[in-house]
């Protein structure tokens, strides 16, 4: 990893206290990003502030550190909690902000609570009992446990929106209103917003609860990272499995996460790949977080080098050393373009990202040159990227087989029942 992403600002130089200093040396840290350069000072001041900067430029260690150190201030007696939330678009994400406030807070004490949709309810719910400093979490389930009397937004002295954008795609706006307008007054409160983008929709929100904040944006001038090395292929449908393979078995790429737009794309790829060799995982909206988790865990420790996914993964993620991003479907919103790539260079390393121009999805890539301000380079498809001898995957059902040989046995045909008259949501 390369040290051009990092500012000539040292943490020790801030006003920080010296028990987060230490969290930030054992993990590594000693020098700022652009954006912790910028916005680290402002808030250590108590200024609120929406911040834009590309994928891994530590905008979560940045809102991480401000609500630590704002929270150390507080000499109130006696302390009432929770009193800080930080919201987040998806698991993935939450999951991966409360794994860095454990290891920046590490000689802190303060306590977090995970709180997210689709697995451990109660046990979740049980946590909010034990007198939680920081809630980090999904919208949607922290509403609900509010709504239960499980804990009170009446002290909350720090808010952070992180992916504000991504709130917006999947909806999450009213949810997020919810919370804010059950909060002490902006005033009251350090607010923080964070996005790769900052859309109208999205300062718009910041200018609405939030205390005058101040717009910091990082190399507005580029969308994606110069440390990302973008190119393209023009394959017909029928080649892009034979391209991909041709690729991967040329370049090699030490971790890889290849990007679908649907889950019965992602499926029919890792059977493919599976088939011809590669062990593959393959993440989509509807895997059970249990699963998805180990799946993402056996990514991150090598334990399998290639992640089909589709754009659950986009953002949120925080891998290190993904060295290639595949779009093998480019992606329908520009926007998830960046994100995508962005899962790649991180941190000041460099990364590649390869893209598939298909008979499909080709009307994309205008836009999507129009939004980054750049054309993606375009390679030819030479013989020796098309992987000979390509097998196919076994088929895993016996289901159409016996389909075939059901007409044989001449069944009586039946007469359809009178069906009663049922609601379709008795509930």
């Amino acid at each position: 990893m390369n040290k051009t992403h990092l500012t000539n600002t040292r943490f020790s130089n801030l006003e920080l206290s010296d028990i987060i200093l230490q969290g930030l040396q054992e993990a590594g840290f000693h020098h700022c990003t652009p954006i912790q350069d910028k916005a680290l000072p402002l808030l250590l001041r108590d200024k609120d502030i929406a911040g834009q900067a590309q994928p891994g430029t530590g905008k979560t260690a940045t809102f991480l550190l401000a609500t630590f150190q704002h929270l150390i201030n507080d000499v109130s007696d006696p302390v009432k909690n929770p009193r800080a939330i930080i919201l987040a678009p998806t698991r993935e994400l939450a999951i991966q902000i409360h794994k860095d406030a454990r290891s920046l807070g590490a000689h802190l004490n303060l306590k977090f609570a995970l709180i997210y949709g689709g697995t451990d309810y109660q046990k979740q719910l049980d946590s909010l009992k034990s007198n939680i400093d920081i809630i980090i979490g999904t919208p949607g389930r922290i509403i609900d446990f509010y709504r239960q009397n499980a804990f009170t937004l009446d002290n909350v002295q720090v808010t952070v929106m992180d992916e504000a954008d991504r709130m917006f795609d999947l909806g999450f706006i009213k949810d997020i209103r919810y919370l804010l307008r059950r909060m002490p007054a902006p005033e009251k409160r350090l607010n923080m917003l964070f996005s790769a983008t900052l859309s109208y929709k999205v300062t718009e929100l910041a200018y609405e609860h939030m205390n005058n904040p101040v717009l910091i944006r990082i190399e507005t001038e580029e969308v994606t990272s110069k440390a990302i090395q973008q190119s393209a292929f023009c394959p017909s449908n029928e080649q892009k499995i034979p391209l991909l393979l041709g690729i991967l078995n040329q370049y090699k790429p030490q971790r890889s996460i290849i990007f679908v737009n649907t889950k019965r794309c992602a499926e029919q790829l890792n059977d493919y790949l599976n088939a011809n060799g590669y062990e593959t995982a393959a993440l989509s909206g509807d895997v059970p977080q249990d699963k998805r988790q180990r799946l993402l865990n056996d990514f991150q420790e090598n334990r399998i080098r290639l992640l089909i996914a589709t754009d659950v993964a986009a953002r949120g993620l925080h891998i290190a050393d993904v060295s290639h991003v595949f779009n093998y479907d480019l992606p329908q919103d520009v926007e998830d373009y960046v994100h995508r790539i962005g899962r790649t260079a991180r941190f000041g390393a460099s990364g590649e990202a390869i893209s598939f121009i298909c008979e499909e999805y080709a009307y994309s890539m205008p836009d999507i040159e129009t939004y980054i301000g750049q054309k993606v380079p375009i390679k030819p498809i030479t013989a020796d990227l098309l992987a000979d001898d390509v097998v196919k995957p076994k088929r895993k059902s016996s289901a159409p087989a016996q389909e075939k040989r059901a007409p044989q046995k001449r069944p009586r045909p039946r007469k359809p029942k009178a069906r009663a008259s049922v609601p379709e949501n008795p509930q």
